[in-house]
């Protein structure tokens, strides 16, 4: 049975099949999770991602070893949309998420560890930038249940910080209450 669960922590640290690194197009490890990452796995992650034609598009994900991270046996490298730039690109933030997970699918693997991606530096001007994230991730999660109900996967969608944490569970109960009440209309229609 599937499972979807918001946590407080790194998702560097967490004990799952595929931890997922949010992305740049060109695969640079310069700060934040990326660069956990890099630290984690060491060099040969760069030289991996170079064998990949860069840059890579928005919404689209890399595979790669996790090299000398124990905790992990893959690393799902996801292009978040930098804000900042495209600030419409709220369907290749979806992409991002759900390419991730067609991706664990893809090299048989159940278990898989986000961090909030494009809501940090590539959050450009969007309000609450976690919250679109958590959206976007349980939205992408509810996509691939639909699309793969024969398939088992366990989601942690990390937050680092507590003010994170509190956001992501707070956009969380939207959701969930949002949900009901279109199952109310649905059932009483």
């Amino acid at each position: 049975m599937s499972s979807f669960k918001i946590i407080k922590g790194s998702c560097v640290e967490q004990n799952v099949d595929a931890i997922v690194n949010a992305a740049n197009g060109n695969m640079m490890h310069g700060g934040g999770v990326a660069r956990a990452i890099l630290m984690a796995c060491g060099p040969e992650l760069n030289t991996a991602c170079r064998k990949y034609k860069l840059p890579v598009r928005d919404g689209s994900v890399i595979v790669t070893p996790s090299f000398n991270m124990k905790n992990a046996k893959i690393i799902i490298h996801a292009v978040g949309p930098n804000f900042a730039k495209t600030p419409e690109s709220f369907e290749e933030l979806c992409d991002a998420y759900y390419n991730s997970l067609v991706e664990l699918k893809n090299n048989k693997y159940h278990s898989i560890a986000f961090p909030l991606i494009s809501s940090g530096i590539f959050a450009g001007n969007i309000e609450n930038p976690v919250s679109v994230s958590t959206k976007y991730c349980i939205e992408a999660y509810k996509r691939f249940l639909i699309d793969n109900s024969d398939y088992d996967v366990d989601v942690l969608l990390c937050a680092y910080s507590n003010s994170e944490y509190e956001e992501a569970l707070n956009q969380q109960k939207i959701m969930s209450k949002m949900s009901e009440v279109k199952k109310y209309i649905h059932r009483n229609l």
